[in-house]
C-alpha cells in the first residue's frame, strides 16, 4: 500500500517521498520559511523538522499485534528554529487490516507551546483515473487560495494537484482504487481537522494527509494548537484497508 521513491531516498539533499513522514511543528510552508514568536523571527522549512530527524525506537510489540513506539525529543538543533522543549511519542499498531498511529505531544517548556501536526502518507497507485474519492466536503482550496467545487474526482492531467479541504463535515475520508479493488479509509481525532490531497503527474503515488492546521498557521494562528506548560496532548490517526 505504501509507496517509496527509492532513488530519491538515496539523495540526502532531497526530502523523502514515501512512507508516512511526520509533519511537526508546522504543516505546509511559511512565507520565506519564516515565522515570528515574541517579536523574534525564526526560520523553519516546509513541514518542519520531525520528518528529517532520527527518532529513537523506545519499544516494540509482537504479541497479539505488531507495533513499535518512536520518540523524538527537542535538542539544541531544534531550539534554534523552534524555541520550545518537547517530546513526541508515536506508537504504531498494525492489527488486522488497520494501522493505528497513537500520538502523544508533551510540552516540557515553561511557556505555552504553539504547533501544528500532520501526517504525509504516500500510497501506491498505478492508474489514478481509477481512483474514487469520498471526502465529506463540497469544495477545496488551491495553493493560490482560490476555492473550487469538488465532485469526487480530480483532473489528473495536471502536472501537480495540491489542495486542502478546510472543513470536512466528518473525520472520515476514503479513496477507492477500482483497478486494485481496494478501499482506503482515513480516520482521525482532534486536533486533526483538515485533509490535504497531493500528487504529481507521472508518479505512482497519491497522498491523503490529515493536518491539524493550514499552511502558515504559525504566523496567522489559524487552528494552531497551544499546549500549556507541562501538559500533553494525545490523538489518533487510523488507516484501514478493505477489499471490494
Amino acid at each position: 500500500m505504501l509507496y517509496l521513491d527509492t532513488e530519491r531516498f538515496t539523495n540526502p539533499s532531497l526530502s523523502v517521498r514515501g512512507g508516512i513522514p511526520i509533519l511537526f511543528p508546522i504543516c505546509g510552508n511559511l512565507p520565506d520559511n519564516t515565522y515570528t514568536y515574541n517579536g523574534k523571527p525564526y526560520t523553519l522549512k516546509q513541514h518542519g523538522f520531525a520528518r528529517d530527524m532520527a527518532w529513537e525506537v523506545s519499544d516494540r510489540y509482537t504479541q497479539d499485534w505488531v507495533g513499535l513506539t518512536l520518540t523524538l525529543t527537542s535538542d539544541d538543533k531544534t531550539r534554534v528554529v523552534y524555541p520550545f522543549d518537547f517530546q513526541l511519542i508515536f506508537t504504531y499498531r498494525l492489527q488486522g487490516n488497520s494501522l493505528d498511529i497513537h500520538q502523544q505531544i508533551l510540552n516540557r517548556s515553561n511557556e505555552p507551546m504553539p504547533f501544528a501536526i500532520g501526517l504525509h502518507p504516500y500510497f501506491t497507485v498505478t492508474d489514478k483515473n481509477q481512483l474514487r474519492f469520498d471526502i465529506p466536503a463540497t469544495e477545496f482550496q488551491n495553493l493560490d487560495q482560490s476555492m473550487r467545487f469538488f465532485a469526487g474526482t480530480f483532473d489528473f492531467n495536471r502536472d501537480e494537484i495540491d489542495v486542502i479541504f478546510q472543513e470536512p463535515a466528518s473525520n472520515l475520508s476514503s479513496v477507492t482504487d477500482e483497478e486494485r479493488q481496494l478501499k482506503l479509509q482515513l480516520a482521525y481525532e482532534s486536533p486533526y481537522c483538515k485533509v490535504v490531497f497531493w500528487t504529481v503527474k507521472g508518479k505512482d503515488f497519491y497522498c491523503l494527509e490529515p493536518w491539524s492546521a493550514p499552511r502558515n498557521a504559525m504566523n496567522t494562528g489559524d487552528r494552531l494548537t497551544l499546549l500549556a506548560p507541562g501538559a500533553s496532548l494525545e490523538t489518533l490517526v487510523r488507516f484501514t484497508v478493505t477489499t471490494l
